[in-house]
């Protein structure tokens, strides 16, 4: 199930590009006119004017309440939400652990540091090169040095240094409550009962997922709040240039790491014939780093810069497209009442969902891992669909005179929302220990052997990737209807009704609304991995006396096959979770991209009132950038794959000339700690890569054509879509 990792590095790199192409450079491509006439002045979101949301003449809310009061709300909720994460922190750190363990899990940490350090430094890297289109861009094309503005370039350049360092504390937090979270897990199931073994993983996850939101949505309510209309647009675009950089190198190199170490670590039990978490293997903590590196690191970045990039969008387009101040701020306040609603209402339905749980589960011999955790998204989805509705009709009851806009709107947001529950769902039928496609693949691969099991796997992921698009057609399909019904009244943009873009990023928007659980399910999937690991690397049944010690220490009798066999199928739970949280990040970078090429295209054709006929395939240069954007597509797919083959080939190599089977019980820490560097190495050799070509590629083909760009970008979207939809459910299954 772990090959799914396989896909994110797809998405985080189309991520990163729409940012780098929508906030920056792609102005270099537009004509001379702008969306509303006239001649274009460049520089994009830089100089966007977020209205005074603290003044009532404008817009109030609720009988006289200012916008910026109810925000306020939002920042003690953050701060609360954030409370909530490091409380968790502090509970998992005082849980009891056997010192077997304990230092498993911290060497597992200690690698993880070091990766994340050297991650940084490289990102670092990276951030010259976009750190002078940045100063070009707007110092000298834009004219901001000349024209007295250098204030604005420099606080770009600030703002992405800061988004850098969101994406990388949140990672920092991620592996530092996984790598708790893992020993305590393997510990708490030598007690016998299921319960505890479900519970740890997800309340890390939780600290997780509202340690992550929380700092997102503190950063942004503050840059609203706090800082002067004038100066909030370079804030936004730096911000989401640096969180987007952040995570596209950490989920990139970080899913390139992990397939090395799986790889090494894994062939090993072939060649040897021995099993998969043995100690004397160097590959298996760098296995286990790389799945703190592939599947915590990378997400928690990943959800910190999906959930920042998708509101700067619509916080730009409302500012573009809607020309009444009052709607202005009420849309903008809408918004972010919206995500501090579901952030309460994901801390609501993980304490209601835990309680019923353990009424359920807590003193049972048996349990099934998966179905509290359905039962968790599902509920989350419950709650956050009605207090949508709720509150909508509290704050925009007539917006814009109309009194049916705050239904239609919540609709529209619902689908995004609903996403996050329907999704998990249907990948399920593809991913799931108890679906017949995983059935298949293992009857596949106990009757003909690897060949029988790739084609299964594939045969899983074609038909994963024909659902999630009928999916992605109904929820996508269902907001332009409604759209249609008179949300364009409040926003046009010359003769051109915006209505179905504006929906489009409602829905992106809505597929991470409930955020900390859906990071919360993801990052289950690396602590139940790392948990049966770190129970077999630290041969607790091989120490003498140690059920003796055990139950004088801590109190209980130990259940050493009881603890074993919940460990493997709690393993299962949360790698079909891992794949079904998955999707929602491709869906969601994929329909916010779709909102951003719309815009883009407003603006190139003056509100379609200009140059309509270069959108269409009888246009060259839109239909040469189509067949642009499909063949990087698939040159990513190879080079990442590329770079996952070098270096597990020397992974492999190292690994195998210094394993030693005999006389000893584990391997040495300074030979897992070579394997870790070598991962380390060739993931960001392959990611270096893959980074200029993307990065040079963009400029290129900004500066050459407009038509051209936008037939790149779209190919882009839709080919990186379903090659990642297809990636990430072939190896889920």
């Amino acid at each position: 199930m772990s090959r799914s990792r396989a896909a994110q590095w797809l998405l985080r790199a189309g991520g990163f590009l729409f940012t780098l192409l929508y906030f920056s450079p792609l102005a270099l491509a537009q004509p001379e006119g702008a969306a509303h006439g006239g001649p274009h002045k460049g520089g994009g979101e830089a100089n966007l004017i977020v209205p005074n949301l603290g003044d009532t003449s404008i817009a109030s809310f609720m009988g006289g309440t200012s916008g910026s009061s109810l925000l306020n709300v939002g920042l003690i909720v953050a701060l609360l939400g954030m409370g909530f994460g490091f409380w968790i922190f502090t509970q998992l750190k005082a849980m009891p652990v056997h010192k077997s363990m304990l230092e498993i899990s911290e060497l597992i940490y200690e690698t993880c540091k070091t990766y994340l350090v050297t991650q940084i430094k490289f990102i670092m890297i990276l951030e010259l090169f976009i750190g002078a289109v940045i100063l070009y861009y707007f110092g000298f094309a834009q004219h901001y040095f000349a024209e007295g503005k250098a204030a604005q370039v420099f606080i770009i350049l600030a703002f992405s240094l800061i988004g850098i360092a969101g994406s990388c504390l949140v990672a920092w937090f991620g592996i530092r409550v996984n790598t708790f979270a893992n020993s305590r897990t393997a510990f708490a199931a030598l007690k016998g009962k299921p319960f505890p073994t479900y519970a740890i993983p997800l309340k890390a996850g939780m600290s997780i997922g509202m340690m992550l939101i929380s700092i997102e949505l503190l950063l942004m309510l503050g840059i609203l709040l706090f800082v002067p209309g004038d100066y909030a647009g370079p804030c936004f675009i730096g911000f989401a240039i640096g969180e987007s950089l952040g995570a596209s190198a950490l989920r990139i190199a970080g899913g390139i790491f992990t397939k090395i170490a799986d790889i090494g670590s894994d062939l090993m039990k072939i060649v040897f014939k021995i099993k998969e978490d043995d100690a004397r293997n160097p590959g298996v903590i760098a296995d286990c780093t790389g799945d703190n590196a592939g599947d915590s690191v990378g997400p928690s970045a990943d959800g910190f810069e999906t959930y920042g990039v998708t509101g700067v969008a619509l916080i730009s387009f409302i500012l573009l497209a809607v020309k009444n101040p009052s709607i202005q701020v009420q849309l903008l306040v809408w918004i972010f009442a919206m995500r501090i609603v579901m952030v309460v209402a994901s801390g609501v339905s993980y304490f209601i969902n835990e309680a019923i749980a353990k009424a359920k589960f807590g003193d049972a011999d048996k349990m099934n891992f998966e179905q509290p955790l359905t039962q968790l998204v599902i509920l989350t989805s419950l709650v956050s669909v009605v207090a949508t509705f709720a509150v909508s009709n509290q704050l925009i009851p007539n917006l814009g005179g109309d009194p049916t806009l705050w239904w239609k709107l919540s609709i529209i947001i619902t689908c995004g929302t609903l996403a996050g529950a329907i999704i998990p769902e249907l990948i399920k039928v593809f991913t799931s220990v108890e679906s017949a496609h995983v059935k298949e693949v293992v009857t596949s691969s106990r009757e003909g052997g690897a060949s029988l099991n790739i084609l299964s796997g594939l045969t899983a992921g074609n038909f994963s990737a024909y659902w999630m698009g009928i999916v992605l057609i109904a929820l996508m399909g269902t907001s332009y209807m409604v759209s249609k019904e008179g949300v364009g009244a409040v926003m046009m943009m010359g003769s051109f009704d915006p209505s179905a873009v504006f929906a489009f990023g409602l829905v992106a928007f809505g597929f991470l609304g409930m955020g900390p659980v859906t990071i919360a399910v993801d990052s289950y999937g690396p602590v139940t991995d790392n948990a049966q690991s770190v129970y077999e690397l630290s041969v607790i049944e091989g120490i003498p006396d140690i059920e003796k010690k055990i139950k004088k220490e801590f109190g209980f009798d130990v259940k050493f096959e009881k603890a074993k066999h919940f460990l493997e199928e709690n393993d299962g739970a949360g790698n079909t979770f891992k794949a079904t949280a998955k999707p929602v990040l491709i869906g969601t970078a994929v329909v916010g991209a779709t909102t951003m090429i719309f815009s883009i295209i407003v603006t190139l054709t003056n509100g379609f009132s200009e140059n309509t006929d270069k959108i269409s395939l009888l246009y060259p240069p839109f239909l040469l950038g189509l067949i642009a954007g499909g063949s990087v597509i698939y040159w990513f797919t190879g080079a990442s794959t590329q770079a996952v083959t070098t270096g597990a080939y020397r992974a492999v190599e190292f690994i195998k000339a210094n394993i030693k089977l005999e006389g000893v019980e584990k391997a040495s820490i300074e030979d897992s700690k070579k394997v870790v560097e070598i991962c380390t190495v060739y993931a960001q050799k392959g990611m270096f890569n893959i980074f200029l070509v993307i990065f040079f590629s963009t400029l290129g083909f900004a500066f050459y054509d407009s038509y051209f760009f936008i037939g790149y970008l779209i190919a882009i979207a839709l080919f990186g879509l379903f090659q990642a939809l297809f990636m990430a459910n072939a190896g889920g299954a």
